[in-house]
């Protein structure tokens, strides 16, 4: 996979998607239909997918930009800051006095488990008319990254505008819309978990080999390639005549939050690195397991450094001689 070059200090990765203030609960279990929980703590947290992804790919030291919208509100102002603080350009981030900033709120699980409820808040005012001032920017990136928290229509607005600049889309369909026919043939990577390769496909996906049934299917709709995550199990990267598994390194699950948008970002950072699609990939998964033993969103994904030196203790547990690229290489 080669990737069209980013002059000068234009933005390698283009995110476009939520921003969203995480409101987070704690609690032994996860309640089922009709029950309360007692629960243990609660903090507000960033987040949103696209933020979380923005996050995760400049702390890879990937140079990001984000198109967004954020209410005229002490959250917006709150969060716009934070992707500041990691380098990310919100130049393209739009302030709407219509709407107030996205929330979330998640309830975290002793296991690690997770529950969530998005209000979707001002990234629903997200129109054409901002992929269309943000177009110089997605030109000179390499990649774009798009999920479902902003407006089908928008997103796919913005990927035929990618695709017209020739830079490499990344999808997460997350959560599914009725537009994803169209949205799938305009994505060049699609990632997608356990859950959403069964709603996509329609098939069970409940093991590795009714997982790379999914993936055969999902790959029939468009995408050049497709990743399959299976938390534990590792994952499944489909191309057409090559389906591959990548084990997954072992940890102590402590919380899954943001562990799918860490894997996203850090793989597109990966790729503009010059990592091959194989080892975007399994840069991506160390990235996702280290996130997966902290607790929160943003809070919890690593930086670059982190991520190489858990490579090299898992490496050495494992007796693999398995060459891990370095920021520095």
């Amino acid at each position: 996979m080669t990737l069209p070059a980013s002059a000068g200090h234009a933005p390698e990765i283009v995110v476009l998607g939520s921003i969203n203030m995480d409101q987070v609960f704690r609690t032994a279990v996860l309640p089922a239909r009709g029950e309360t929980v007692a629960g243990s703590g609660m903090r507000y947290e960033p987040g949103g997918k696209g933020a979380n992804q923005a996050v995760a790919a400049a702390r890879q030291q990937a140079r990001v930009a984000m198109i967004a919208c954020v209410g005229v509100d002490e959250h917006g102002r709150t969060l716009t800051r934070k992707l500041a603080e990691d380098g990310i350009d919100i130049s393209q981030v739009r302030t709407c006095a219509a709407a107030v900033t996205g929330v979330a709120a998640i309830l975290v699980s002793d296991a690690g488990d997770n529950s969530i409820v998005v209000i979707g808040g001002a990234n629903q005012r997200l129109n054409a008319s901002d992929i269309d001032s943000a177009q110089p920017l997605i030109a000179r990136a390499g990649v774009l990254i798009c999920q479902l928290e902003s407006p089908p229509a928008v997103v796919a607005h913005a990927m035929r505008v990618a695709r017209a600049c020739g830079v490499l889309t990344v999808f997460n369909p997350a959560p599914a819309h009725a537009m994803l026919a169209e949205l799938m043939a305009l994505a060049d990577v699609l990632i997608v978990n356990e859950s959403e390769a069964a709603q996509l496909s329609g098939l069970t996906v409940a093991t590795t080999i009714q997982a790379r049934a999914a993936a055969q299917v999902l790959l029939s709709m468009g995408p050049a390639q497709v990743i399959v995550t299976l938390g534990g199990a590792g994952l499944l990267l489909a191309e057409p005549g090559s389906i591959r598994h990548l084990a997954a390194p072992a940890v102590n699950v402590v919380d899954t939050t943001a562990a799918g948008d860490t894997f996203v970002g850090a793989f597109a950072a990966a790729l503009v690195r010059g990592e091959t699609l194989d080892e975007a990939a399994a840069s991506a998964q160390y990235a996702a397991a280290l996130t997966v033993t902290r607790h929160g969103a943003q809070s919890a994904i690593p930086g670059l450094r982190e991520v190489e030196q858990f490579r090299r203790t898992a490496a050495l547990q494992t007796g693999s001689q398995a060459p891990i690229k370095s920021a520095a290489d």
